[in-house]
């Protein structure tokens, strides 16, 4: 049996092409081993290295840094600040009076490590918690005042004292409350009419008392301005009287002057008389006849 021998040049294409195999293998290893070694933080998020299911160190700032591969792995959690909207509930005042509060809280995790420990990681859990506690804090503060303090401290203090209440209590889950919104305090749909109806009849009422305000006002003044004006009257109507009776007095006065001397007694008989007959001259024809024995005739044959 003969044997083959392979040529030289043949053995040096093998050797070479298996050479390429083993490079190309060892790159896709050590990709493979720099994927697994990289570690890309987000801006928004908060990056924990674990390794055996134990937090090693987190990662706070946005970048890139490493991990031991394949015996280190990666989880996050959300760094910006979360919205979380309370359902509507019914909350009882000091007075007994029932309002339905819808709020809302801003808040976010500032210590990852005790967020892990006490929570899970779970942003649910951390929402639950939140939950209870802005709940119970809120239905505290609002039974401790009347319906109308309540109503009233919805510009910011009503907040202030919820705040206060909670205090540091979140702390413990690693949690940060910014603050406590409320959207909208308002009453039960079951008694908004009788509300409504009730504040109706008392706006009706203070309409109806300052209607019969103004009337009586109104009335006290016309009173008041018919009285001046009876007075104003009376006092022209006794200036006016006052006045006649002055002329009239200063009319007769100069009558008696004027009769006291016979020739300017004559004198005004005779204008009188001119005037007496001049008002007789009526129409076109001022032809004047007098009988001798008329008063005018007389009068003319006295002058001399």
């Amino acid at each position: 049996m003969e044997e083959y021998v392979m040529p030289e040049k043949n053995k040096k294409k093998s050797g070479g092409g298996f050479g390429k195999i083993v490079l190309l293998v060892v790159a896709f290893v050590a990709l493979i081993v720099l994927a697994n070694s990289l570690v890309v933080t987000a801006e928004n998020k908060y990056t924990l290295v674990k390794q055996f299911g134990k937090i090693e160190r987190i990662v706070d700032k946005a970048g890139l840094s490493f991990k031991i591969p394949f015996i280190q792995s990666t989880d996050t959690l959300p760094k910006q600040i979360l919205i979380y909207d309370l359902a509507a509930s019914e909350v009882f005042t000091m007075d007994k009076k029932t309002m339905v509060a819808d709020s809302y809280v801003l808040w976010r995790i500032n210590d990852p490590q005790l967020f892990v420990q006490t929570l899970n990681s779970q942003v649910a859990n951390a929402e639950s918690r939140i939950n209870a506690q802005v709940f119970m804090s809120m239905k505290n503060i609002i039974s401790s005042l009347d319906q109308t303090e309540v109503i009233n401290g919805r510009d910011g203090e009503l907040t202030k004292m919820i705040m206060g209440n909670i205090g540091n209590s979140m702390e413990q889950y690693g949690i940060e409350l910014i603050t406590v919104e409320i959207k909208r305090l308002d009453l039960p749909d079951d008694n908004k009419n009788a509300v409504y109806e009730r504040m109706i009849s008392e706006r009706n009422n203070i309409a109806a008392s300052y209607i019969a305000e103004g009337e009586a006002e109104a009335t006290k003044i016309r009173t008041q301005t018919d009285y001046e004006i009876t007075v104003s009257i009376s006092e022209a109507k006794a200036e006016a009287e006052a006045t006649v009776a002055a002329g009239e007095a200063e009319y007769m006065k100069v009558l008696s002057s004027v009769y006291a001397d016979q020739q300017r007694s004559d004198f005004y008989t005779f204008v009188l008389s001119l005037d007496a007959a001049k008002a007789s001259l009526v129409g076109e024809n001022k032809t004047l006849i007098l009988d001798e024995d008329s008063p005018i005739a007389q009068i003319f044959n006295t002058v001399e």
